[in-house]
């Protein structure tokens, strides 16, 4: 029995909030054949060139499993390449190929708009902290 108005749940809020942010990146990368997470992972090993997938899956606040299927299809559709790493054959390197470079460049137009329609409807400063806050708090 309850003792008043049931409180909303933040974190079902905002995890109901993030699909519907995920959806919307995803419908608008769907003329290129990526998701969201996909496009993250390629801009990732743009910036940060060929990276241990441990590593990446740390930049990326992944668990390595998780990062290990997300880059599966990258994989097979040759966006990126997995090679054993020179130093120690145990740990696989992962590297953006041109056709991931290309993907890149041809998905940017759609994510651009998406996230111009979705920072038209939430302020990006206030989107910050809300990270920011709930980071620091974990």
């Amino acid at each position: 029995m309850s003792d008043g108005p049931a409180e909303p749940c933040t974190c079902s809020a905002l995890r109901r909030a993030t699909r519907a942010l995920t959806a919307s990146y995803d419908a608008a990368l769907k003329p290129v054949g990526l998701r969201v997470t996909q496009f993250a992972l390629l801009r990732y090993l743009d910036r940060l060139g060929p990276i241990p997938v441990s590593r990446l899956a740390a930049e990326a606040a992944l668990e390595r499993t998780t990062m290990g299927r997300n880059l599966d299809p990258l994989k097979r559709r040759g966006l990126v390449a997995i090679t054993p790493s020179a130093e120690d054959p145990r740990a696989r390197i992962v590297s953006l190929t041109d056709a991931g470079r290309e993907a890149i460049v041809a998905a940017t137009p759609y994510w651009r708009a998406a996230q111009a329609r979705i920072n038209a409807r939430v302020d990006p400063a206030t989107v910050s902290a809300v990270a920011e806050a709930l980071i620091a708090a974990s």
